[in-house]
């Protein structure tokens, strides 16, 4: 069953987002020759993140909902490391702070959230729903080492581990794409990965010298 174009729209719009905060950070970095973190990386991640829960959440894709369930608020609390988060409306960080317990209780009201369903979407075999749920975690455990790291120094940073986890989790996820048939998915991570391995090398060159 194929889903609407608009769906996909929300999903290349999010995948954009993603794209863009990658190719800003990585054209900082060029220019300064070591990995910075720019503000707008973070502020590009909330955004993308939530639209990216949204497509998921509409192509009842439990490993697209997990993976940004579990980055959402990283991305918040960067956000706060780096002192921009209360420079926005009050207004607007109340509704990023509640807006994934928002969908989940809009989605039971209305009977359209089943929880089996994400389980046991006949479009995605056991196995590969199992393939994609390993790659996002991966892909996750980057942030979480990422905000380890920067809760240690005090400051918003994106370390060698960071790229590295990126770079396996991206790889997975490009074939969990692949397997799942996801324009989405493939689009967003294929240029990604040239990026992770770029700043791998960015980072070990600056741990070299």
């Amino acid at each position: 069953m194929h889903s609407p174009f608009w769906i996909y729209t929300i999903g290349f719009l999010a995948q954009l987002m993603f794209s863009g905060r990658l190719i800003i950070q990585w054209f900082l970095s060029e220019k300064q020759k070591r990995v910075l973190t720019p503000s707008t990386f973070w502020w590009l991640s909330l955004g993308a993140s939530f639209l990216l829960f949204v497509y998921g959440y509409l192509r009842d894709d439990f490993a697209i909902m997990l993976g940004q369930t579990l980055t959402y608020f990283i991305y918040i609390r960067n956000l706060q490391l780096q002192g921009q988060w209360v420079k926005s409306p009050k207004a607007i960080r109340w509704f990023l702070w509640i807006f994934p317990v928002l969908i989940v209780i809009y989605g039971y009201n209305n009977g359209d959230y089943d929880v089996d369903k994400l389980f046991r979407n006949e479009n995605i075999p056991l196995w590969l729903l199992l393939l994609g749920s390993i790659a996002q975690v991966i892909f996750t455990l980057r942030f979480i080492y990422q905000w380890i790291y920067s809760e240690r120094k005090k400051k918003s940073s994106l370390p060698l581990g960071f790229w590295l986890l990126s770079l396996v989790g991206g790889l997975l996820i490009l074939t969990y794409a692949i397997l799942r048939r996801d324009p989405v998915l493939f689009v967003g991570h294929l240029m990604g990965v040239f990026i992770y391995f770029r700043n791998m090398r960015l980072s070990i060159g600056i741990d070299k010298s």
